[in-house]
């Protein structure tokens, strides 16, 4: 399958020979004339290379292709064509991974775009492996806390990830419904802080917080 690239510039005749180029050398190239076309196509199909003009109908057109790009799901390789080069610093601030100068060499143009196609590739495959990592990472400390709630709450207090103090903190954050958990919850943190008094006043601090968000504030008159 022949892979698709987004050409993006106001000039048809840019347009028309990159396209041309980029066909002969096996890829699928969809155009657009606008920043507002190109954001409405890349929408509609994932291309793994945009390739947009920075001035068009405005001077910054193409920064909001960029971003379109930075913000789509299948995370396309992006490049700024432009005949007015900028600092390596702006364009990467914008979002792009090149700058690609024009007018220039068939041959060159063509080097670069695979050469950035496979640089981009790499990062991609890096990313899903690195966010693989973070997945179960995360799944195995989710399953570890809620096997230490479930033990505070049965009151087996073996804590050993929190002292007395953030276990009552943590437990009390737990309470979404106050009115209707504040008994079990009191009970809990009476175990854990040993003393009746506090645990009221954790559980009596809950509710009124919870009270308060539902409730519509009321005015007070003064009189004269």
């Amino acid at each position: 399958m022949k892979r698709k690239i987004l050409l993006v510039d106001d000039e048809v005749a840019v347009l028309l020979t990159l396209k041309a180029v980029l066909e002969i050398s096996g890829y699928e190239v969809d155009t657009a004339a606008s920043a507002r076309e190109a954001k409405s196509k890349l929408k509609k199909r994932d291309y793994v290379m945009v390739i947009t003009d920075m001035r068009m109908e405005s001077d910054a057109a193409g920064k909001d292709v960029i971003r379109a790009a930075r913000s789509a799901e299948y995370h396309p390789a992006v490049a700024l064509l432009t005949a007015f080069p900028v600092a390596e610093e702006d364009w990467q601030e914008m979002g792009a991974d090149n700058m690609l100068v024009k007018p220039m060499h068939t041959r060159v143009l063509i080097e670069q775009i695979a050469a950035l196609l496979a640089a981009h590739e790499t990062r991609l495959e890096q990313l899903i492996v690195l966010r693989a990592a973070h997945d179960e990472r995360m799944e195995k400390m989710l399953a570890e806390h809620e096997m230490e709630i479930a033990a505070i709450r049965s009151g087996r207090l073996v804590t050993k990830s929190f002292p007395k103090e953030q276990t009552t903190t943590r437990l009390a954050s737990y309470s979404n419904r106050p009115t209707e958990q504040a008994a079990e919850t009191a009970t809990v943190l009476r175990k854990i802080s040993g003393n009746k008094t506090s645990a009221k006043k954790a559980i009596t601090k809950r509710v009124t917080a919870s009270t308060r968000k539902t409730k519509p504030a009321s005015k007070t008159h003064h009189g004269d």
